[in-house]
């Protein structure tokens, strides 16, 4: 059962990497309305950054395609963002989320899903090869102290 939303932006983009760091801006500014620390806005730029980098360099290897991405806020201050794509997909997602594993060369760390995983509280990787794949991450804010009169 899906999580009504407070608030909720989509955008999709074409898979170039000049579009990770608007992704991760836009990400950024949307989360900004929750009041996160800083350290918290860190790790969802991050989180955000890697989920559109392993679209744009796996998904679409050669060719230019679209990438989507969804941030929500649902209750209980849970930031939800959602990075799809219609690539080339994996077909073996328990291998990719693997330290150290990429199919992207040598210049490539094979680290994105443990990164990931490490800067939000939860991690769902779905795809089906020749389809695509949607990388799902939540991340619950810390609740702020109101201040003033």
């Amino acid at each position: 059962m899906k999580t009504k939303a407070v608030n909720e932006v989509t955008m999709e983009f074409p898979s170039r990497s000049s579009n990770e760091s608007f992704a991760r801006a836009a990400v950024a500014c949307f989360a900004a309305q929750m009041d996160p620390t800083l350290n918290e806005l860190e790790d969802i730029k991050t989180a955000v950054s890697e989920a559109v980098t392993n679209a744009i360099v796996h998904g679409y290897p050669d060719s230019i395609g679209k990438v989507a991405v969804k941030a929500r806020i649902c209750p209980g201050s849970i930031l939800e963002i959602t990075v799809k794509d219609h690539g080339r997909g994996i077909s073996d997602v328990e291998k990719a989320r693997q330290p150290m594993f990429t199919t992207g060369g040598e210049e490539r760390s094979g680290m994105g899903f443990t990164i990931m995983e490490s800067f939000m509280d939860q991690l769902t990787v779905r795809s089906v090869p020749g389809r695509g794949t949607v990388v799902s991450m939540k991340k619950k804010l810390a609740p702020r102290l109101k201040t003033g009169k």
